[in-house]
């Protein structure tokens, strides 16, 4: 049965090196969720200005539904300088005072969040007033969407108070490794394993799973009730790693929704996100077969440390 997942927050135009892509980590996570036959929809904001109409064009071209997607008349579309280090791994340079920071709350909104099977969230929206209120007034209303919290630490757009915020409103919390070091510092948790983190955000904060994703080492998941999940990274050409995370959290989702289990969720998010790892751009499409072909081949795979046998 096909569900309804609502992604509130950026949808920004990523500058890169060679190009220039449609972006944002929920417009990125509400693409794949509707590529897997799920009902994907982005509460987000564009500025009437040249950037905003092509994204509006590009959001129906990908068939995204734009009902929930709001026009302001003063602030810009969303921009973000990316630049990438040796190993490819992306940088950024966000631009603040842009249109998804001032996400308006209406009725439409609440409604469709009420009605949604899933609501994915970030800490980016929330560096500005007005969306932060928002998304604050969104949680505060509803119980019955499943609430993923996609932290996204980027750099000058999160603070301790919108991290405590976002943990106390989520039943999912995904991030990446990186994250998880910084979370733990910033918290005073354990994170010199990934066990021992995910088990003091379960106590701490109540959620029912923490998923920690690894880059080239695949990815970690924790349930509320001790179940651990374990997948292993797959040996990969690497192209380039935007929208791999957001896709792993499309997989997660997708297969929890269906009351699949903690090891299925992880482990085909895992595959997602090895996927968009081989293609340039975060909403290259895949298909279907190309999930089942990727299932078929003997791949090697990357262990990390912490799972590798003595």
């Amino acid at each position: 049965m096909k569900k309804t997942i609502v992604a509130f927050g950026e949808i920004l135009w990523d500058i890169l090196p060679t190009c220039v892509a449609l972006g944002g980590a929920p417009f990125n996570f509400a693409y794949r969720v509707s590529a897997l036959g799920d009902t994907g929809l982005m509460a987000s904001r564009l500025g009437r200005d040249d950037l905003g109409k092509q994204a509006f064009d590009k959001i129906e071209s990908l068939g995204l539904q734009t009902r929930l997607v709001q026009w302001d008349e003063e602030a810009p579309t969303g921009t973000v300088q990316v630049s990438f280090d040796a190993q490819n791994n992306p940088d950024y340079v966000i631009v603040p005072g842009v249109a998804y920071d001032r996400i308006a709350l209406t009725e439409f909104l609440a409604d469709a969040v009420d009605r949604a099977d899933c609501l994915c969230f970030g800490t980016l929206v929330q560096r500005a007033a007005t969306s932060a209120e928002t998304l604050a007034a969104l949680l505060d209303r509803t119980e019955r969407p499943l609430k993923l919290l996609d932290i996204n630490l980027r750099k000058d757009c999160y603070d301790e108070s919108s991290v405590v915020f976002s943990l106390g409103n989520a039943d999912v919390l995904k991030l990446n490794e990186d994250e998880a070091h910084t979370l733990g510092r910033m918290l005073k948790l354990r994170h010199d394993t990934l066990r021992g983190f995910c088990e003091d955000i379960v106590a701490e904060w109540g959620v029912e799973y923490c998923l920690v994703t690894l880059g080239e080492n695949g990815a970690y998941g924790y349930a509320g009730d001790g179940r651990q999940t374990y997948a292993p990274g797959y040996k990969v050409q690497l192209a380039d790693s935007l929208g791999a995370g957001d896709a792993f959290s499309a997989g997660f989702v997708h297969q929890i929704l269906r009351g699949n289990s903690l090891q299925e969720a992880v482990a085909f998010g895992n595959i997602l996100g090895a996927l968009v790892a081989t293609q340039v751009g975060a909403t290259t499409p895949i298909t279907q077969d190309d999930i089942d072909r990727f299932q078929d081949r003997k791949m090697e795979r990357n262990v990390h440390p912490e799972f590798q046998k003595s």
